[in-house]
């Protein structure tokens, strides 16, 4: 998915550069059924960026893709290891979502 936006963007005459920098740090439990809280515990401080790509992560705007965002937590916990790592996210994409993620949950 990264892959073809970044082909139409190229196209379009944006300097696009795909990076797979994220690995997990530890294991989490499968999402399904939890709750935005339990989502967001579960996933906090799961992720880091691979050795030696912050310097590229600094270099430029970051923007996080994904192919389902249900909570957003998972995105959330993306941004924050890239920021972590020196870089600047300006955003994300998705390919789907329901529309509740769309809906404001001050809980």
């Amino acid at each position: 998915m990264a892959l073809a936006a970044a082909r139409d963007l190229r196209r379009g005459g944006g300097p696009v550069r795909v990076l797979n920098v994220l690995k997990q740090r530890r294991t989490v439990v499968d999402q399904a059924g939890l709750s935005a809280r339990q989502r967001l515990a579960n996933v906090s401080g799961a992720l880091i960026v691979v050795t030696g790509a912050g310097r590229l992560l600094a270099a430029a705007p970051v923007v996080l893709v994904d192919d389902l965002m249900t909570t957003g937590a998972s995105l959330a916990e993306a941004a924050r290891a890239v920021r972590a790592a020196g870089g600047r996210v300006v955003g994300a994409g998705v390919v789907a979502a329901p529309r509740s993620a769309f809906e404001i949950n001050w809980n």
